[in-house]
């Protein structure tokens, strides 16, 4: 590990760190000691590069919403048409609900930090406005908003289900929600 100086990617450690401390703790068990321990980083460096721990949560969180963002993209930027923007979505769900249940916990930590702080809000509203930008390429923006609720819903029941359900069932939701939509001119 460099230190001093010569460590260019110590605040890019940090906010892993945090995103790590997060996932495995709650945001409740979050410290400046601890990061900086987890991060392999001096203590002093966390008022170094972030002037306070709301600071270092609101970067910590857009960095992570940013990635989230990310695979909207590799789910929904390809598809040529408005019945393979519902398989892409079918397949968003599942991808989504079967990964790290790491991001699911950062999710569920966000929205409950938004909940009540509307910085954080601002956050979730960007996340979302973002996300509904590839859903709004094949559906009215009223159906992107049902989409983008039920993409949420439906992981998040997914991952926690003892018996999830089958992606036939999940793409018959989104074909009930989409049936309804006026569709997007190409």
């Amino acid at each position: 590990m460099a230190t001093g100086h010569t460590d260019p990617q110590r605040r890019e450690r940090i906010i892993a760190a945090t995103l790590d401390l997060i996932a495995e703790e709650g945001l409740a068990a979050v410290s400046h000691r601890k990061i900086a321990r987890r991060a392999g980083v001096p203590l002093g460096s966390m008022t170094y590069h972030f002037s306070g721990m709301d600071e270092l949560l609101r970067e910590a969180f857009g960095e992570f919403t940013g990635r989230a963002v990310e695979v909207f993209d590799t789910y929904l930027s390809a598809p040529a048409g408005r019945e393979e923007a519902i398989e892409a979505v079918a397949d968003l769900v599942h991808a989504l609900s079967e990964g790290s249940r790491h991001d699911l916990v950062l999710t569920q930590e966000l929205y409950a930090l938004a909940a009540r702080r509307p910085a954080y809000r601002e956050l979730t509203h960007e996340w979302m406005r973002r996300s509904r930008v590839h859903l709004e390429k094949y559906f009215d923006p009223d159906t992107a908003r049902q989409l983008d609720a039920l993409i949420e819903g439906l992981t998040l029941h997914l991952a926690l289900s003892r018996q999830p359900h089958a992606r036939a069932l999940t793409l018959d939701a989104i074909t009930r929600i989409t049936a309804t939509g006026t569709p997007r001119k190409p």
